[in-house]
């Protein structure tokens, strides 16, 4: 499909997963803004107020300073408003007034509470940063978290497809529809590239190289990086960028169209809880139950590193800032190759 002028730019431009740019306009993908809600104290108590305000000038910082995504600090202004909540249980209204007995008790709660280990890690995450914060500001000289230790991380591998559950999922019989088109696009351009959810939500007509056969996409912390894409998944969002998106498109409510890829039925950008149903719906159709969108990104880095990618490439695709977050499917790689040794060797 040739590039069109008006909506693609001639060439790609020169980016890396180092790079940071000015916000994307589609960063977040619809996500609020957290400002509101983190100045909601823990209760109706105007003594929680100076807690309070720290904890919407450490979110302000986690956005505009620190660039996090905004799904990210959604989840940080979470935590700290449970956190807060506990600690006007405990009537402490004063930053100076925490000490990490009160910090040690929230975890612990939140332990007895059922929480996966990984939650819990994020809640104390979000709590030793803000803490961190209001020492750095001047707020407070008291640091409770300072000798406050994270919980082990369960060692647990991703969940991957295997390439016939893969080929049954994406070689199903979708509708001659604008509504199938795009499902099929969007499953094809998940595995194909392996995009996170929210980075496929917000893709835009412009950040499409098909010609070069490359993808911008924003990530965490608002960094661009370049994602090659080819073969079926390319085909498949031609397919649909040739008809399907503008028949969607159409029944936008107002009058200035949206320049996002993917289009709900309503002709505006398609949402992630939207990305989440349809996948479990063609996972099931597929006999794989509890499909998620993060799985196929999962298989995506699977199937490269079985396939020979080099580790250092997989990392500038997934958009890792940690190579260690992406040695994660090497130890999927050597699984798989103790099943097969194991079902091979005649003494194993």
């Amino acid at each position: 499909m040739a590039a069109h002028p008006d909506t693609y730019p001639a060439a790609p431009p020169q980016a890396s997963a180092g790079d940071k740019s000015a916000p994307h306009p589609a960063s977040g993908c619809g996500a609020p803004v957290v400002r509101a809600e983190a100045g909601v104290a823990a209760g109706s108590d105007s003594a929680a107020a100076p807690l309070a305000r720290a904890s919407a000038d450490y979110l302000d910082y986690l956005r505009v300073e620190r660039g996090l995504a905004e799904n990210t600090v959604t989840s940080y202004a979470r935590d700290l408003r449970t956190y807060l909540a506990f600690l006007a249980e405990r009537g402490i209204a004063e930053p100076d007034g925490v000490t990490r007995a009160d910090v040690e008790a929230f975890a612990a709660e939140r332990r007895a509470g059922g929480y996966a280990s990984s939650s819990v890690e994020r809640a104390l995450s979000a709590v030793k940063g803000f803490h961190r914060f209001m020492v750095a500001e001047g707020i407070t000289r008291a640091h409770p978290t300072v000798a406050v230790k994270l919980p082990k991380k369960e060692e647990r591998l991703p969940d991957y497809l295997s390439v016939a559950q893969v080929e049954r999922l994406l070689d199903q019989p979708f509708a001659p529809t604008a509504l199938g088109e795009r499902d099929h696009a969007v499953l094809e351009v998940l595995y194909g590239c392996g995009l996170r959810v929210s980075e496929l939500c917000g893709l835009t007509l412009r950040d499409l190289y098909l010609d070069e056969e490359f993808l911008r996409v924003v990530g965490k912390g608002s960094k661009e990086r370049l994602v090659p894409i080819a073969g079926s998944a390319r085909r498949a969002l031609e397919g649909y960028l040739d008809g399907a998106r503008a028949e969607l498109a159409a029944h936008a409510r107002r009058a200035a169209p949206t320049a996002a890829v993917f289009l709900n039925k309503n002709g505006s950008r398609i949402s992630r809880q939207a990305v989440h149903a349809l996948c479990e719906k063609y996972g099931r159709l597929a006999g794989i139950e509890g499909l998620h969108p993060h799985t196929l990104r999962h298989t995506f880095a699977t199937h490269m590193l079985a396939g020979g990618a080099d580790l250092r490439v997989l990392q500038e695709i997934l958009g890792h800032a940690s190579i260690s977050t992406t040695q994660v499917y090497t130890h999927v790689d050597r699984t798989q190759l103790r099943e097969v040794y194991l079902a091979a060797h005649p003494r194993a």
